[in-house]
């Protein structure tokens, strides 16, 4: 059986990079996915110019509507799915005028909900030796450090349950949008705090797996860097797009069967680092 593998939000950017390199690299289907048909078709006619054959599947990870449609479509062509890289994201540009309350509804909403929404619909029908990869951001890191000892202390906490992290990032929102996120604890940044939650998200989600009876499936989170990218502009990041996918693809084609030593990590140029 070929293995199957879907990458979210890769009509362009990282996202197209890690669908090229498993085109390359995986013996089987590659799904790139877009919220925008056309845009999708576009991105894969680019692909099979260059001689790949990925497929395509329209996917807005904030609907859950096409995020079933995706997994049915899964389930039926392919009896299931073996890799994940749960890759969309967003980003207000930093001369972006919205309140910050918007910015944090937005920004954690499609970041930190729609990977949630995504992961409770494919995960089930990940086969044995599947791997899921969560993009994340060393910006996850950098506002951790800028929450409260009490936050940091429940973000870091590995027995954190998912339906914590969900009320706490709603709690953000809420506070943003009064303007007392700062002094109840969260960090002045939505796209920071997002990206906590997919980092704290990618750790309950290896911790589940654990117990699950399906053999050798490994979830780890990564951040590409500062690339080249919609979501961080086109000045001065030092990195490629090709460059900020390939810690992705180490992940995602990650030998099977492999060891928990690779199991609920968040890794940076091929290698963990701590949270």
């Amino acid at each position: 059986m070929s293995r199957v593998a879907v990458v979210t939000g890769s009509n362009k950017g990282i996202g197209f990079e890690i669908v090229r390199g498993l085109c390359k690299q995986l013996d089987g289907i590659v799904y790139l996915t877009a919220r925008n048909e056309k845009l999708g078709q576009e991105a894969v006619q680019k692909l099979k110019s260059e001689g790949l054959n990925p497929s395509f599947h329209q996917l807005d990870i904030t609907n859950e509507q096409s995020i079933q449609a995706l997994k049915q479509h899964l389930q039926d062509k392919h009896g299931g799915l073996d890799v994940l890289v749960n890759n969309a994201g967003f980003a207000y540009d930093g001369a972006a005028t919205a309140p910050f309350g918007t910015q944090a509804e937005d920004t954690v909403g499609v970041n930190f909900f729609g990977t949630l929404a995504v992961s409770k619909a494919l995960l089930p029908i990940i086969r044995p030796h599947g791997r899921v990869v969560n993009v994340s951001s060393q910006s996850s890191q950098m506002s951790l450090k800028k929450c409260s000892a009490e936050l940091q202390a429940r973000f870091r906490d590995r027995s954190i349950q998912e339906e914590e992290l969900v009320m706490t990032l709603n709690k953000f929102i809420e506070m943003a949008k009064a303007g007392k996120h700062e002094e109840n604890g969260f960090a002045d940044w939505a796209y920071g705090m997002s990206k906590i939650g997919v980092t704290v998200l990618t750790f309950i989600q290896a911790r589940e797996m654990e117990k699950d009876s399906r053999e050798d499936i490994l979830v780890n989170c990564m951040c590409p860097g500062w690339c080249k990218s919609d979501t961080t502009g086109w000045e001065r990041p030092p990195r490629s797009a090709a460059e900020g996918a390939d810690t992705a693809l180490f992940l995602a084609l990650l030998p099977a069967p492999n060891t928990k030593d690779s199991q609920g990590l968040f890794f940076y140029d091929r290698k963990p680092m701590a949270f």
